[in-house]
């Protein structure tokens, strides 16, 4: 088996997985999920929502586990909302941690992670949308953006792009949701001519995003520290071995 390689402390990692192979792994065991995690996942309708939840939730450990050289059911994820001071939702960090940054994303059957030793955010969404998600480009896109979504031979996937971009952003907090619109992502390349993972920067921070056509996901992530795509194609365990 391949060995992982070693996350220097200017890197962050970012990972986008299915669902199934987190829930599949052996390091990834529901026991480790705090009480407000299991209260949160059993409040969900539908058993694949709730499992998209979990799989992110021991995902995110999993790449801190990796980071930190500790297992994974070691570290406890908490998370505190500035709004509202709430401790059931809101930014998640780690337990006595606060030195170490993560964020974590799930769609339905995929699931995204990022940690590291600066500032990061994640975000996944599924390739395949209805074109009913165009309705909410005006709220997200500026007007650069909208132009240019509206000229696009596939608007739905650059919108996807500027939506998994802001969303990572709001995350890392250099935006807020009722805010996206104001920030124009429009001088960044949205694909990479043969597909592969894209680097590039806005501002002081790295920008990477990628097309998982084997999960049908588009991702991003946005990091203070140089990002480092952990699981593309290969297996999950290369992470955590």
């Amino acid at each position: 088996m391949r060995q992982a390689t070693a996350v220097r402390d200017d890197q962050a990692l970012a990972v986008v997985v299915s669902t199934q192979e987190v829930l599949g792994h052996p390091a990834a065991r529901r026991n480790v999920l705090t009480s407000v995690e299991l209260r949160r996942a059993a409040a969900f309708r539908f058993d694949r929502d709730r499992d998209d939840f979990v799989a992110a939730h021991l995902l995110v450990r999993l790449c801190a586990g990796r980071l930190l050289g500790v297992p994974a059911d070691t570290l406890s994820l908490v998370q505190h909302c500035a709004d509202c001071g709430s401790r059931e939702h809101g930014k998640p960090s780690l337990a006595g941690l606060p030195d170490v940054h993560v964020s974590l994303s799930h769609t339905q059957g995929v699931v995204a992670a990022a940690v590291g030793r600066q500032r990061v955010g994640v975000d996944v969404e599924r390739a395949t949308v209805p074109d009913t998600v165009l309705v909410a480009a005006e709220r997200v896109l500026s007007d650069v953006e909208l132009r240019t979504m509206r000229a696009s031979a596939l608007p739905d996937r650059y919108f996807l792009r500027q939506w998994v971009r802001k969303e990572s952003l709001v995350k890392i907090g250099e935006t807020r949701l009722g805010d996206m619109a104001k920030t124009d992502l429009s001088a960044l390349p949205v694909d990479t001519p043969d597909g592969s993972p894209c680097l590039s920067r806005h501002g002081e921070l790295y920008v990477l995003d990628w097309t998982d056509d084997r999960r049908d996901a588009v991702a991003a992530v946005v990091s203070a520290g140089r990002p480092r795509l952990g699981v593309a194609e290969t297996p999950l365990s290369d992470i955590t071995d």
